[in-house]
């Protein structure tokens, strides 16, 4: 080995299945970026080691206020459906939204 010069290890493959979509737009994106799939992964792989995790944060998404405030909306007219008025098509619901409009 030159003085100097960097290791240069054996390689091996990795086979991961994902959806088309997503493949084709990092594909677009990677390419953008100048760079193919087997680099940024590359490049995931090494920073995911170096900083011994995950180099991103991975979270459940959390609601704001007013999802929130929908879902327990749901909640309740699920629980007591009479309480709310029904409407028997699309139709009628849009014809009482202009008529109060």
């Amino acid at each position: 080995m030159l003085k100097g010069s960097a290791h240069m290890s054996a390689s091996t493959n990795i086979n991961v299945r994902v959806d088309t979509k997503l493949k084709e737009q990092a594909d677009q994106l990677f390419a953008d970026l100048g760079m193919n799939m087997s680099t940024a992964i590359t490049i995931f792989l090494k920073t995911a080691v170096r900083c011994e995790g995950i180099p991103f944060e991975i979270r459940r998404l959390t609601p704001n206020e007013e999802t929130r405030a929908a879902l327990a909306e749901y909640e309740s007219m699920k629980k007591d459906s009479t309480a709310y008025k029904r409407y028997d098509s699309f139709d009628g619901l849009m014809d009482e939204v202009l008529r109060d409009a």
